[in-house]
């Protein structure tokens, strides 16, 4: 588990191996991660978009971007969190994850960018 506070958000990811769902003789490796965006400061927030970079070993970077996190825009109050579960698959079994999210501050109107800790994606069929 991993953590980053940028303007009063604390973020934090959990990734783990999917075993049951990958198929490593076919290169297919899927990894879940557990994502909380903790509100620690005293407006409201709402998450707009966010913008994934995604490093496989031995084939590079790739880039997600979409709007809000697995279909919704949630709005978070002060001392509050929203949490949620998605999914990355690489080819390798070994990569890692960072990125960002855009949200809104409710009362004043501005938009502000918040760091995504970069955290590790590691198949455990590698493992001895």
């Amino acid at each position: 588990m991993t953590s980053l506070i940028t303007q009063s958000i604390r973020v934090t990811a959990s990734p783990s191996y999917d075993a049951r769902n990958s198929s490593p003789e076919h290169n297919n490796f899927f990894f879940m991660y557990h994502i909380f965006i903790e509100n620690m400061g005293n407006d409201d927030v709402k998450v707009l978009r966010r913008r994934w970079t995604i490093y496989d070993v031995g084939y590079g970077f790739s880039n997600v971007d979409g709007e809000g996190v697995i279909g919704l825009t949630p709005e978070i109050s002060p001392n509050n969190e929203f949490n949620y579960f998605s999914n990355v698959a690489l080819r390798s079994g070994i990569g890692y994850m960072s990125g960002s999210y855009t949200l809104l501050n409710m009362v004043t109107g501005v938009e502000f960018e918040v760091r995504i800790p970069r955290f590790i994606l590691f198949a455990d069929c590698f493992l001895n």
